[in-house]
């Protein structure tokens, strides 16, 4: 049995002189959590009905469950629970009518369907609050578990999910993250999501498209050092008269740091600055405050280091992308 639940290899999609796929290759271990990430028209929704067996690719490869997508699409549908970003639901049926609908459609066997319909609803904590109810009176939060709890039918080995928590409050998006957790390992799953820091909670690794190209792969901490490499401060501090130019300070000290911003100065007269390092010699926070604590023309109030945001990577990684898409051309002579 292979460790991968989706393998891909160079699919590619066209729509007529529109690239919206372009040759792009990634797996996903059997148990991952992985996030799907791009800007609106980055090829997401396209590469996962591909997947699906929802839409048919142009060139490429696609295996899931170690099934072949194109040879054997209606096979894969057994294996994939899909949930699309704007789930169907029928508003005039109750919530287990629909369920057991749903299941012998997936040809679940007979005998399966009420205990597999009664085992997602408990799942997705519908069992108690929403068996009898109809779909149509409950809260939006209710209805995304509805659909999650869809997806499950069948125990299919891969769950993908579009924007799952989509309009959501904060207290139905916890809601959701804790039914997403609590399929690590069981399923393999992907969620595709513009709510980043949903992402960067729920998921073991990401995979970054942009333009229908594969900009980037991994873990959070892989792709900081491929994209972020550096480190940041933040220090909000006084400068006195005698004071020189900070970065001036910076370069004499050796401390291999810039300042990349620098906010107004508040009622007091601090200033906030974030300072960046691009080399491997950056220094440690201490040592950082150490050296401001030597400086007589600098009072410091606060000094701490940033940690980049799973959204200052993607924005990282897109703008290079684009740059690398869009460089000019030398043209020969």
């Amino acid at each position: 049995m292979s460790d991968f639940s989706i393998q891909v290899r160079e699919l590619t999609r066209h729509f007529g002189p529109v690239v919206a796929v372009n040759a792009i290759s990634f797996a996903v271990k059997r148990g991952e959590i992985v996030g799907f990430l791009g800007p609106n028209g980055a090829g997401k929704s396209t590469t996962m009905r591909i997947l699906c067996g929802l839409m048919t690719a142009t060139s490429g490869q696609a295996w899931v469950a170690g099934v072949p997508v194109a040879s054997d699409p209606q096979a894969v549908k057994r294996k994939i629970g899909y949930m699309p970003e704007n789930n169907p639901l029928p508003l005039d049926m109750r919530v287990a009518e629909y369920l057991r609908f749903r299941a012998r459609i997936k040809e679940v066997p007979g005998p399966r369907v009420r205990p597999n319909v009664d085992e997602v609803m408990e799942i997705c904590d519908l069992a108690k609050t929403a068996r009898r109810k109809v779909i149509g009176t409950l809260s939006k939060g209710f209805r995304q578990r509805v659909g999650i709890a869809d997806a499950l039918l069948g125990s299919p080995e891969v769950i993908i999910m579009d924007e799952p928590t989509i309009g959501l409050d904060p207290h139905q998006i916890q809601g959701i993250r804790r039914l997403i957790d609590g399929l690590r390992g069981k399923h393999t799953v992907i969620l595709s999501s513009h709510i980043l820091p949903e992402i960067e909670r729920s998921c073991d690794r990401v995979i970054i498209i942009n333009r229908g190209h594969l900009v980037a792969t991994g873990t959070r901490n892989e792709l900081q050092r491929e994209f972020i490499p550096g480190v940041r401060f933040r220090v909000e501090l006084k400068q006195h008269e005698s004071a020189g130019d900070l970065d001036s300070l910076l370069t004499e000290a050796g401390l291999g740091l810039v300042v990349a911003e620098s906010g107004e100065a508040d009622d007091e007269g601090f200033r906030a600055f974030e300072l960046e390092s691009s080399g491997e010699n950056s220094p440690s926070g201490e040592a950082l405050l150490q050296w401001f604590g030597r400086q007589p023309s600098l009072t410091v109030r606060a000094c701490y280091k940033i940690e980049p945001t799973l959204e200052s990577i993607f924005l990282a990684a897109t703008k290079r992308s684009w740059e690398e898409t869009h460089r000019p051309q030398k043209v020969a002579v």
